[in-house]
């Protein structure tokens, strides 16, 4: 099990990333547009860089949704044996 702190940062930064999409977009397009004076281009790297670290998506990891762990993530985590099957035999419930 992952600690809860470490669960809880990664909720914050997922609706961090959901808060500052739209706004980060914006930015990113006024950027890469080549017509726009480069003043303009310049003042929208100026605020992307002021904008929260953690609202951009290449912070949030993958985890798993029942133990909250970060290594040996699974895709398919609706499958609670494929998810934990790398528990030690003695950890797991006698129900699987």
């Amino acid at each position: 099990m992952a600690k809860v702190s470490m669960v809880n940062r990664e909720v914050k930064r997922a609706k961090l990333v959901k808060k500052f999409a739209a706004k980060r977009a914006g930015l990113k397009a006024v950027i890469a547009d080549q017509t726009k004076p480069m003043e303009e281009r310049f003042k929208a790297t100026h605020k992307l860089a002021s904008l929260p670290r953690n609202s951009s998506a290449t912070r949030i990891h993958n985890r798993c949704q029942l133990t909250g762990r970060p290594h040996a993530y699974t895709a398919n985590s609706n499958s609670r044996a494929s998810c934990c099957a790398i528990w030690p035999r003695s950890a797991r419930s006698p129900a699987w």
